[in-house]
């Protein structure tokens, strides 16, 4: 699953059901601030499969008594079916445009943009009304653009609200073209606007009900606008039609995880990780939701391996902090919620789990400076209150004289 195909991520902190608020004091049970897991929706494109070949050859022709049996003349061969992109462009007519939206189809997928780039202005001049050329060029600019695809992520990014654009006109000019609709939801969810994003989504599924990736980014829109339940009727339309899709198991693990439905969120987790064992997001993800299942043994090594091919990623560090938390090596932990700060200063659960880790080990002060760090970035908490509190009752009772 390649991160630069991901064409929407919508970063969600979960917390495991039933948490309470974290405690301070020092535990055998501590309870830091609960992992960060990832939704986002990405175009999968495996190579096209040819027909199936026939089951059997059909019985020879009954021939009458003394008559010389003539064998049929051998069927022409059939021409090869145009080839089509799950997710992708081409509609299967074998013309000359159709080819050159199916190879870029395939070289987008494969994330060969310059190529996908070619093919589709090649699609464009051959023709300049189609709308489908222009929906695969602003798939490549916005795979080249470097904007993070989490939603919400560039409210006021110029060239987001570029292609935005673009993918308005194109939409009046072509109101029954799905595609068009779909991808156009997708950047304005980016940029934020979930309503509008879901209106146009859901047209897109209307327009193309057997397209994984218009399911799965409504999908989206509606955990946006706090659809949870209507959400994973999507995510798992979309992993019905798209099977072999780590992205599509990954959000309807995600949306499990909304709904409180963990071990259903493990089963998509697991089967999205033997797919792309080397992909970080899922490795990600399986951890958090064995965390969320109380299981931080089976869960630390896929935190690890997390970090391991995504060392940037402070919420991956954060969550291993977590695992290592949970399992008593609470100096292990502190260095690594340290480290998964230092790349991201503005991740206000690695504060608390930092705070709860720093109180267990008798450090009050340094504790309370990290919780006031996580009250900063967001005053209206309730985890952050609860430590704090829990923070000043500890002192005061290490601060009573002993009878």
């Amino acid at each position: 699953m390649s991160a630069r195909r991901a064409l929407l991520g919508l970063s969600l902190a979960l917390v495991a059901c039933g948490a309470e608020p974290p405690a301070v004091a020092p535990s055998p049970n501590p309870k830091p601030s609960a992992p960060a897991t990832g939704l986002y929706s990405e175009m999968h494109a495996p190579a096209p499969t040819p027909p199936p070949a026939p089951l059997g050859t059909a019985p020879p022709p009954t021939v009458p008594s003394g008559t010389a049996a003539v064998a049929p003349a051998p069927a022409p061969p059939e021409p090869p079916k145009p080839g089509k992109v799950p997710g992708g462009l081409s509609r299967g007519t074998g013309d000359a445009l159709d080819a050159a939206l199916f190879e870029g189809d395939k070289a987008y997928a494969a994330d060969q943009l310059a190529t996908a780039e070619q093919h589709y202005a090649k699609a464009k001049k051959l023709a300049p009304k189609d709308p489908a050329p222009e929906v695969g060029l602003v798939r490549v600019a916005l795979a080249r653009s470097g904007v993070a695809t989490d939603y919400a992520a560039a409210p006021k990014d110029k060239k987001i609200a570029a292609l935005e654009k673009r993918m308005r006109a194109l939409t009046q000019a072509h109101a029954s073209y799905g595609p068009a609709r779909v991808e156009r939801g997708r950047l304005l969810l980016i940029l934020g606007q979930a309503d509008q994003a879901l209106a146009e989504l859901e047209k897109g599924v209307t327009l193309e009900p057997s397209d994984p990736e218009s399911h799965s980014a409504l999908g989206v829109a509606l955990l946006a606008t706090g659809k949870a339940e209507q959400a994973l009727a999507r995510f798992r339309r979309a992993a019905e039609l798209d099977r072999d899709n780590p992205a599509r198991l990954a959000n309807l693990g995600t949306a499990h995880m909304m709904r409180g439905q963990v071990e259903d969120a493990i089963k998509a987790y697991e089967r999205a990780v033997s797919l792309a064992p080397n992909d970080a997001r899922a490795r990600g993800d399986l951890g958090t939701a064995l965390l969320a299942a109380n299981r931080p043994d089976q869960a630390l090594p896929h935190l690890e391996q997390a970090v391991k091919l995504a060392p940037d990623r402070a919420t991956f560090l954060s969550n291993l902090g977590y695992a290592q938390q949970q399992r008593g090596k609470l100096d292990q932990a502190i260095a690594t919620y340290r480290l998964a700060l230092k790349k991201d200063d503005k991740l206000g659960s690695a504060w608390i789990n930092l705070g709860t880790a720093l109180a267990q080990k008798g450090q009050l002060d340094e504790a309370e400076a990290a919780f006031k760090k996580a009250q900063a970035l967001d005053p209206s908490d309730p985890r952050v209150k609860a430590n704090l509190d829990e923070l000043a009752e500890l002192r005061k009772s290490k601060s009573k004289p002993k009878p």
